[in-house]
């Protein structure tokens, strides 16, 4: 059964332990104004840690995923409002989609329609990205007399290589889905047709992983790639370390399953986490 925040700016429901959040104003093209950002950091809170969601879906209600910041609501009547409402908005919105780069369970960015502008930081947020073919992806920021702010400029360097982030973010064109892909936005794109069966199918595969190893592994991956080489491999020895001393029988049972039984192998899938869970029983 789907249910919403408060206010209704973000909707969200559970399926076999996938939560689909969505950005829930259609009518808006799912603009982020500071209410619905408040509103998100909620819906994160409540589902982070819940036994009944192992992976997290964003995805927008309607034929958007996110058209970015919310021009009147969050520009012009926050700005009104002076500079303390700014900044206050701002914490908002940084706020969730660094709390989404660093979330406990695995997520997914489902963009099913048109991503623009401050869209990039809760794209960038989620762990893997899928698109619809016909999506539109924009840093239309140049269009209007500004640059691509909110982490958006980051996010296309990160993303992109050099020459296409440029392109991007001085040109203001769109790109589709297909392109977004080719170009490093989203990890795929297919037939909106075809999009949430193939999300589905990525985070059944994330739910059958060990969920300490999984944390551990996309932050490492956030972190080492602004590190040194030495410094990388110093910190991946402290975090398999830190994650071996939250679930070390988790490794065991692995190892147990490759070597002893001989009922896996790690090239072909994931350990079965059921017979760690039966032994700890």
């Amino acid at each position: 059964m789907t249910e919403t925040s408060p206010l209704g700016t973000v909707a969200y429901d559970i399926v076999d332990r996938i939560a689909w959040v969505a950005f829930n104003r259609p009518e808006k093209r799912n603009c982020m104004s500071p209410t619905l950002n408040r509103e998100m950091m909620g819906v994160l809170d409540a589902l982070e840690y819940r036994d009944d969601v192992g992976v997290l879906v964003l995805t927008g209600e309607g034929t958007a995923w996110s058209a970015g910041m919310d021009l009147k609501e969050y520009f012009r009547e926050t700005e009104a409002k002076g500079l303390g409402a700014t900044r206050q908005a701002q914490r908002e919105s940084y706020g969730w989609w660094r709390r989404l780069r660093w979330y406990q369970k695995p997520t997914i960015a489902m963009v099913n329609g048109w991503c623009f502008g401050g869209g990039y930081g809760p794209l960038f947020a989620c762990d893997l990205a899928y698109a619809a073919e016909d999506a539109q992806f924009g840093l239309s920021e140049i269009n209007w007399g500004i640059l691509p702010g909110g982490g958006a400029t980051k996010v296309a360097t990160e993303l992109m290589p050099f020459r296409k982030a440029m392109y991007h973010a001085m040109m203001g064109e769109n790109v589709d889905g297909k392109t977004a892909a080719a170009w490093g936005l989203v990890n795929e794109a297919l037939p909106l047709a075809d999009l949430r069966a193939r999300v589905t199918a990525v985070a059944t595969v994330l739910l059958k992983k060990n969920p300490v190893a999984l944390k551990a592994t996309k932050d490492a991956i956030r972190r080492v790639g602004e590190m040194t080489y030495d410094n990388a491999e110093d910190y991946l020895i402290r975090a398999q370390e830190a994650a071996n001393s939250q679930d070390n029988e988790g490794r065991k049972e692995g190892i147990r399953q490759f070597i002893d039984d001989k009922t896996f192998k790690p090239g072909l899938g994931a350990y079965d986490t059921s017979k760690q869970k039966a032994r700890e029983a």
